[in-house]
């Protein structure tokens, strides 16, 4: 028996899984928490050394369970937009990985002429906003001395998570990324598939220091587990790597990662649709066979307010006992919450935005501040779903949903009244490590696209209310809260 192994290197963990050759079961899995450091408002940074030590550790984890020369092959995810700068000839970061969150760039983004600003959206898809790669890039190169050292000598590296694990993975002799990592950099022409000299050299950012860009299912090179060497043969951010393991293969499919974030991705063929409602046009996911595009709504926060609440507030002892508290009360007695910790995401981008909670009276209980901050992300996934239901023309049907934060019941429930559409969660809610298993497993001939279909398997799907006027309602109210929120120079 041939596993498939997959690494998830995500923003609050990394996890290895291994599946049996077909992907429909997972046999083993080892997780890791990674640490953030917050050195000033706004900056969110991590330790590139330390995602690497844990990744490796949960991958000899999980080789020692498999047996020596019973893995097929690796598909690894990982978040996007966080950069780390290294040394090509030690493998060493020259400074923390500015994590996709953080804000320090803004000043610099807000700046961008509007010319320039029409010039990135058209050949990138995405709008100028610190969130993604490029100006966390130039702000390294500006700030970090030993990158002007290393840049002279020919040894710096820049690149994405997943670059800087295959770097280090394969002994530095594999300096890659894939299709939807480098369409996030702000660098990537999602139509010619290429780094773009001119966005290169209005950032400040050489060629050379960046990796070669590679489909998702190509062979990104080999590593060492376990006695055997090992292909490394699928690729793909977080949430694209969701997008196939949810089967969203066809036009018209879609579905809504919680994690950190809140993420809602639309399947659009071979094209790419301009968004004219702040979505991002976005790199699907590459095969032999074709490039599939995607539009995606980005929302910074979803989980990491329910995370506020447990570790910030003190409110929680866990993130589960969330869905109790929540339906201890019959609403959330008037309170909206808007999570905009470090501003908003799309389809706002307002990097100055802070979060709020309003409606608050002598009779709220802390049971309404959970579920007001429940209900803020169903809220957030229905804002993202108008947007991308008019910049399509598509209505959509039904929404497959993954990531922790759909095992709570009521959550999902909530959502499907919000979005008057069933809410479909599968019986494997790990999707961003299972799409990039099935990846490898397409990229190792194991299967085709077309049978990774059979492969998920619905868990439960939540049927929307009836009556539909009361969340409508709330969820105006809702975007009034979000207008307070905006930032007012």
């Amino acid at each position: 028996m041939k596993y498939i192994l997959a690494l998830d290197a995500g923003t609050t963990s990394v996890r290895a899984m291994l599946y049996d050759p077909s992907a429909e079961r997972l046999v083993y899995t080892a997780q890791q928490e990674v640490g953030q450091s917050f050195p000033q408002n706004g900056w969110v940074e991590q330790d590139a050394n330390e995602i690497y030590y844990k990744a490796a550790y949960v991958l000899n984890n999980c080789a020692a369970q498999a047996g020596a020369g019973n893995i097929a092959g690796l598909g690894i995810t990982n978040q996007r937009e966080t950069v780390v700068l290294w040394n090509r000839e030690t493998g060493e970061p020259i400074a923390p990985a500015i994590v996709w969150q953080c804000r320090r760039t803004s000043d610099f983004c807000a700046g961008v002429p509007e010319d320039m600003r029409k010039i990135i959206r058209r050949k990138t898809g995405l709008p100028v906003d610190a969130y993604f790669s490029a100006s966390k890039i130039r702000w390294l190169l500006c700030n970090v001395p030993e990158a002007g050292a290393l840049l002279s000598q020919g040894k710096l590296c820049a690149g994405t998570v997943d670059s800087y694990l295959i770097f280090k993975l394969t002994g530095g002799k594999s300096f890659v990324t894939d299709h939807t990592n480098a369409s996030r950099t702000m660098l990537f022409n999602i139509e010619t598939l290429a780094w773009d000299g001119e966005l290169l050299d209005y950032f400040g950012i050489p060629r050379e220091i960046l990796p070669e860009v590679k489909r998702c299912t190509d062979r990104m090179g080999d590593v060492l587990l376990g006695g055997s060497r090992i292909p490394i043969a699928g690729l793909a951010g977080d949430q694209q790597a969701a997008l196939f393991g949810q089967a969203c293969i066809r036009e018209g499919d879609s579905k809504v990662t919680y994690g950190t974030g809140l993420f809602l991705l639309f399947h659009t063929g071979e094209k790419c649709v301009r968004s004219e409602s702040g979505l991002i046009t976005t790199v699907g996911y590459s095969t032999e066979k074709h490039t599939v595009y995607a539009l995606e709504g980005s929302a910074f926060h979803a989980g990491s307010g329910i995370q506020w609440l447990r570790d910030g507030l003190g409110l929680l002892s866990s993130a589960a006992e969330s869905e109790a508290i929540s339906m201890s009360v019959p609403d959330s007695g008037g309170v909206f919450f808007v999570p905009a910790f470090t501003g908003l995401g799309a389809p706002h981008w307002d990097s100055e935005a802070r979060g709020l909670f309003c409606g608050l009276t002598r009779g709220t209980t802390k049971a309404h501040i959970v579920r007001a901050v429940l209900e803020s992300i169903a809220y957030g996934t229905r804002e993202l779903s108008d947007c991308m239901q008019k910049d399509s023309g598509i209505r959509l049907r039904a929404i497959k949903c993954d990531g922790g934060a759909s095992a709570n019941g009521f959550l999902m429930q909530y959502q499907a009244d919000v979005l008057g559409i069933p809410v479909d969660r599968p019986r494997e809610r790990e999707s961003t490590a299972l799409g990039a298993a099935l990846l490898c497993a397409v990229g190792l001939g194991m299967m085709d696209e077309e049978e990774t279909l059979k492969v998920r398997k619905s868990e439960k799907i939540f049927l929307p209310s009836a009556d539909r006027k009361i969340c409508d309602l709330r969820y105006e109210e809702y975007q009034k809260a979000v207008k307070r929120a905006l930032y007012r120079p």
